[in-house]
């Protein structure tokens, strides 16, 4: 290159006072250009400036191409800032409207699916809980509240067998004695106890009163009759008993007396209940033990003159009846087969069964 050809230092300033002019006249116009389309201007104008400056050579021609449009490009938006912002950059009316919107109300498709899976869910929940009865369900609440059929007679009996558990559960805990009650199934005990009567029983010793001076809480009937103390129509006290080697129902009978081992009791005895002319005569005389001499109501001889039992120890005593149901133990003997149907109507109906003869035992079936 010819020394003529390059640029002098007078031409070098002259020609940063035009760009120095032209910059400034650009800036007087206002924001409206922008501080981007400033960036590049600038850019330009000093790549054009400084490349001649640096080399003639073909890079000069790329640097002239390349920079502008790389400005073009990138400047634009590094240099865009909250200060200023060019017509440009700010969307018209028409291309605001032509942006899709979400209509109000309106779901995407992610949405809508979701929204119809917990649809689905929720319906197959209230499904469950609203739809009808399951079978287990549905059978509970018949058998509950159902009035007439199959399941009605089954909870009024289920019903009936509760309370009868339920009262007897509160009688034990009353009476210390299980079962605590037992079912008259003979008539030496009558008028004062009649067949099918149920009885209430407490073990021995358990509520017994003050002129019982023994264990067992026995008033027998001498002693009644010097205190006043009466039970089921006459003085003493009933008890239930089971003398040894007896197979059937324990004996239900009046305690008249007590006696002591080896002891002539023949002058003590009634002679109403028995036939001896002596002790000698008379069975279990002397006493062989001590015990009780019993006796049932409607019976013509005591138990021992009969040989139904020895004098009753006081450990053969199973308990003492306190209070009777008439009519209750009809369904305990009807179920075990003492007592037929058609006799336990015709004695609930008065007609009675019947007598007994003397010396029978009025035996108790526990209940």
């Amino acid at each position: 290159m010819d020394e003529g050809d390059r640029p002098t230092d007078t031409d070098e300033s002259a020609g940063r006072d035009e760009r120095t002019d032209e910059e400034s006249a650009a800036a007087s116009e206002g924001s409206d250009d922008g501080s981007s389309d400033e960036s590049v201007d600038r850019f330009s104008d000093e790549s054009t400036d400084r490349l001649p400056e640096e080399s003639d050579d073909p890079l000069s021609d790329e640097s002239d191409d390349q920079p502008p449009d790389e400005s073009d490009d990138r400047l634009p938006d590094e240099s865009a800032g909250p200060t200023s912002v060019g017509e440009g950059d700010v969307p018209s009316d028409s291309e605001v409207d032509a942006q899709p919107r979400d209509e109000p109300g309106s779901l995407g498709q992610g949405d809508a699916a979701a929204g119809q899976r917990s649809a689905s869910r929720a319906g197959g929940e209230s499904g469950i809980e609203s739809g009808e009865p399951t079978a287990d369900e549905s059978l509970v609440h018949r058998f509950r509240h159902d009035r007439e059929g199959a399941l009605m007679w089954i909870r009024e009996m289920l019903s009936s067998v509760a309370v009868v558990l339920l009262v007897g559960l509160l009688l034990f805990g009353v009476s210390g004695v299980w079962p605590p009650m037992v079912a008259v199934e003979s008539g030496s005990m009558e008028p004062n106890m009649q067949v099918g009567d149920l009885v209430f029983v407490t073990e021995p010793g358990r509520l017994a009163p003050d002129a019982a001076e023994n264990g067992v809480g026995v008033v027998t009937h001498e002693v009644g009759q010097e205190v006043d103390y009466r039970t089921f129509g006459s003085y003493g006290s009933v008890m239930i008993y089971t003398p040894p080697g007896r197979t059937g129902a324990p004996i239900i009978h009046r305690a008249m007396f007590h006696v002591t081992e080896g002891e002539n009791w023949y002058d003590r005895a009634d002679a109403e209940y028995h036939n001896a002319v002596d002790c000698g005569s008379l069975a279990n005389c002397p006493a062989p033990h001590d015990g009780y001499i019993t006796l049932g109501d409607n019976n013509g001889a005591y138990d021992q003159a009969s040989g139904l039992s020895p004098p009753v120890r006081a450990e053969w005593v199973n308990g003492v009846a306190r209070l009777r149901v008439p009519y209750l133990g009809y369904i305990r003997l009807i179920a075990t087969g003492q007592v037929e149907l058609n006799e336990a109507i015709a004695g609930a109906v008065g007609s009675g069964l019947p007598a007994t003869g003397p010396g029978s035992a009025s035996t108790a079936l526990t209940a």
